[in-house]
């Protein structure tokens, strides 16, 4: 059964984080370090699809789910990456019913979708026939909510078939009002507040996908999030060097001249 899908079928809360840099084993290290899953980053990245796919090995191989969000929501872009047998696809930038419509369909061979077939190195590690017959099952098929059309449609979005979860997009979110990065503002919060108790009405487990703000993260898992996806591996680099850098400093004696990066 999906990684993904297991966890979240057990209430379990599931915790992951971002990865966008090309070595593979930085993923194989979250993994082992006890991430549930992996986000491969290919929207925001230079990530090319070869790279992607060894992410994915390396994410599965060490015990974690892989999951992937692709630059854009296109047909053409998810196809490759759904042969590669990710666990779960993000489709980015959700505006409308329509558009939430094609992403799914993406996902599916026909007569339910309009997905090609040619599925390589996801049928290797089954018989295909076994494939063709779980496929549905095992993918976790994800909507990022990061813009305010989306919120304005969400109760139909929440019916379509094949949908598995959802997952707010703070920064464009706010972005999308006029507010961008103001993501403690009332009007964003009771955003969120909406989209969880939509998502929450309809059954359908909502994420969250940001760097690592404690307390807004808290505001989030009291909505009812089941996923949080937290800071990158850039990020853990960033502070724990930075920390470790400082505090050796100090026992030289030496004076510490605080770098923002902000």
């Amino acid at each position: 059964m999906n990684k993904f899908r297991e966890k979240l079928a057990s209430n379990e809360p599931m915790i992951g984080t971002h990865v966008s840099t090309t070595d593979s084993s930085l993923v194989e290290l979250m993994g082992i370090i006890g991430f549930d899953y992996i986000w491969i980053d290919m929207e925001h990245t230079c990530l090319d699809k070869k790279e992607v796919l060894n992410h994915i090995i390396a994410a599965q191989g060490s015990g974690a789910a892989a999951l992937v969000r692709i630059p854009w929501n296109d047909p053409v872009l998810a196809k490759p990456i759904l042969e590669m047998g990710p666990d779960a696809i993000v489709f980015p930038y959700i505006r409308s019913v329509r558009e939430a419509e094609m992403a799914l369909a993406s996902c599916f061979y026909p007569p339910k979708g309009i997905r090609g077939y040619g599925p390589s190195r996801v049928s290797y590690l089954r018989r295909e026939r076994s494939y063709l017959d779980s496929y549905e099952e095992e993918l976790f098929r994800i909507l990022q909510i990061e813009h305010i059309d989306a919120v304005n449609c969400l109760d139909e979005i929440v019916k379509l078939e094949g949908l598995d979860a959802l997952v707010i997009g703070p920064m464009d979110l706010s972005a999308s009002i006029g507010k961008l990065g103001r993501l403690h503002d009332p009007e964003i919060i009771s955003i969120y507040e909406h989209i969880g108790n939509i998502a929450n009405a309809a059954g359908i487990p909502l994420g969250f996908s940001y760097d690592y703000e404690p307390q807004l993260l808290d505001k989030v898992i009291q909505m009812g999030i089941k996923f949080a996806s937290v800071r990158s591996e850039g990020g853990f680099i960033l502070n724990n060097g930075r920390q470790t850098l400082s505090e050796t400093k100090k026992l030289f004696g030496m004076k510490n001249q605080e770098i923002n990066f902000k």
